[in-house]
């Protein structure tokens, strides 16, 4: 085996996601939270707040992770394959991130 960069499991990314998913919507979508508890949950790092920053774009409301969309951890200096519209791809076509399993959060 090499020695390396090591990756985080995709079961790791997609717990992180979930988290970070849920402080959002407890805080913006059923302002469930105060202003104060959300900022805690920040600045502790229980939620990612750049993730959420990417979430308020227009066209990453569903991003799985940041890594998806940074150019340079692919070969071609593109997106990952899961920010690839499912519409433009073969229809038999399985994909699935090599990052954090994600199989498609474009729409």
């Amino acid at each position: 085996t090499k020695i390396g960069v090591s990756h985080s499991p995709p079961l790791f990314c997609r717990i992180h996601h979930q988290r970070t998913r849920y402080i959002y919507d407890l805080y913006y979508k059923r302002e469930a939270i105060s202003r104060e508890l959300y900022e805690f949950c920040l600045a502790t790092k229980i939620a990612d707040a750049q993730l959420i920053a990417k979430w308020k774009k227009q066209g990453y409301e569903n991003l799985c992770c940041l890594r998806c969309v940074q150019t340079r951890d692919t070969n071609f200096g593109t997106n990952c394959i899961c920010r690839v519209p499912k519409s433009k791809l073969d229809a038999d076509r399985v994909i699935e991130c090599v990052h954090c399993g994600c199989r498609g959060c474009s729409g």
